[in-house]
Formats: C-alpha cells, sequence, structure tokens
C-alpha cells in the first residue's frame, strides 16, 4: 500500500466505520497517547525497564507493531484533516534531510 492509498483507506474508513473524523485536538491528544504506548514497550523491549509479568513479555513484539500501526493511522487521520499529502510532504522532508546532512553524517565520529 503507497502512503497515499494508506491516507485513502483510512479516508474511506472514518466515512464508513468511524462515521466522522475527531476534531484535530482530540486526535492530536490520541496521537500523543500512542506515541506514549510505543515508548512503553521500547523502553521495555531494548531499554532497562523490565515487564510485570513474563506473560506481558511474550506477546510484546506484536504490541509494539499494532501500537506503531495506531499512531500511524491517527497520523494519517492528521494529514487528511488538515489537508495534508504525506507522500509529498515526505519526499520534501527527505529532499530537506539529504541537502542539509550531506556531510553532516558522514563526518560524525560517533556514527563510525
Amino acid at each position: 500500500m503507497t502512503i497515499k492509498e494508506a491516507q485513502q483507506t483510512v479516508d474511506h474508513w472514518i466515512r464508513t466505520v468511524g462515521v466522522k473524523y475527531y476534531s484535530e485536538l482530540t486526535n492530536n491528544a490520541i496521537l500523543m497517547e500512542e506515541v506514549g504506548e510505543v515508548s512503553r514497550l521500547l523502553a521495555r523491549l531494548y531499554g532497562e525497564q523490565s515487564f510485570k509479568t513474563p506473560e506481558l513479555a511474550a506477546s510484546a513484539r506484536e504490541d509494539l507493531a499494532d501500537e506503531m500501526a495506531d499512531v500511524l493511522f491517527v497520523l494519517i487521520c492528521l494529514a487528511n484533516q488538515t489537508g495534508v499529502d504525506l507522500t509529498e510532504a515526505l519526499q520534501k522532508n527527505l529532499d530537506k534531510k539529504t541537502t542539509r546532512d550531506a556531510q553532516r553524517h558522514a563526518t560524525n565520529p560517533k556514527l563510525r
């Protein structure tokens, strides 16, 4: 699925199953909540925090994928609501980073 197709698919889902978009401010709050859930899992999978029970650890990688998908879904909702073409925005962002960071990362001794 392309990013454009994802934006169209989410829009169709919202309009048929979800009834309507939440407000932009509500979706922003939901996005922050979902990012927090990704952070919690990353802290336990790759950081020093541990899971409360072994059962929670067993499904953590699947949970991480699901939480990342939640973040993407809400971000796409916000893009749709605000008229942002994510394909175009991502390409412009990559172009900017490529120009700005053409030598920066290659000469960074911390990245060697």
